[in-house]
């Protein structure tokens, strides 16, 4: 990032634009500047963001173990841990501030704006900023919706990922345990191009079927059918819709 496109202050149209983007509009506008505003490029310490960041890395690691505790009610303190591990890790609250384009809005100083690129702690830094500001300024339901909306595709592919949450895994040893049956997965149709196949896979056991799912592959269609199947045995609401593509 070049020094030219770091603003020294930001203008009004900057901050409508900024909170465009987060989706949330500030009632007071003097917390976002705060939220967006670097040590180095403050006159002193306490005009940063980095008490905001205190409060906002406590309020997501809070939302954070929440959602995942409501969303995966048969994960073991481990798996859950797992995914929160990646969740709130500071590649990923970075890429968040990338991926939302608010790094145009950052005011930084002179050392951080002569490199080419901005720091990951920077970055990270400004992503809990924010969520303190919101919930400074709106309290801690808004500061959680904020931070749902922004990370649910990562808290998806953490569970979906190696080292988090095996649906399939949780919901063999349930059934196994239950009724000594071994689920299985049968596609139900398949849509698009083939560098672009989407999944429809629905979860069995002897002649019950439950709610299917899609998926971006074979494996993820079946780990969500398997959510789904779980979700059914635990009186839920599937979380993946079986009518229509979810990717």
């Amino acid at each position: 990032m070049s020094q030219t496109s770091v603003p020294d202050e930001l203008t009004q149209a900057q901050l409508l634009e900024c909170q465009e983007i987060l989706g949330y509009e500030f009632v007071d506008q003097a917390l976002l500047t705060r939220c967006l505003t670097h040590a180095s490029a403050a006159r002193i310490r306490l005009e940063s963001n980095e008490r905001m960041e205190f409060l906002g890395d406590a309020i997501l690691g809070a939302a954070v173990c929440e959602t995942l505790y409501q969303r995966f009610p048969q994960a073991s303190e481990g798996e859950l841990t797992r995914i929160k591990s990646v969740v709130v890790s500071r590649a990923t609250c970075a890429r968040l501030v990338r991926k939302m384009k608010i790094i145009k809005f950052l005011i930084l100083g002179k050392g951080i704006t002569t490199s080419a690129i901005v720091p990951n702690s920077v970055l990270a830094t400004a992503y809990e900023a924010v969520i303190g500001g919101i919930y400074l300024d709106s309290g801690y339901d808004a500061a959680k919706e904020f931070i749902v909306r922004s990370i649910d595709v990562d808290i998806t592919r953490a569970a979906e990922s190696s080292v988090g949450v095996n649906h399939k895994s949780i919901f063999q040893q349930r059934i196994q345990k239950d009724i000594g049956e071994t689920p299985i997965y049968r596609v139900l149709s398949e849509v698009g191009p083939d560098h672009s196949k989407l999944f429809q896979v629905i979860a069995i056991v002897g002649e019950k079927s439950y709610p299917p799912a899609w998926g971006s592959s074979k494996k993820i269609a079946e780990q969500r059918a398997a959510e789904n199947a779980l979700a059914e045995l635990n009186g839920d609401e599937p979380p993946h819709h079986s009518n229509e593509p979810a990717d």
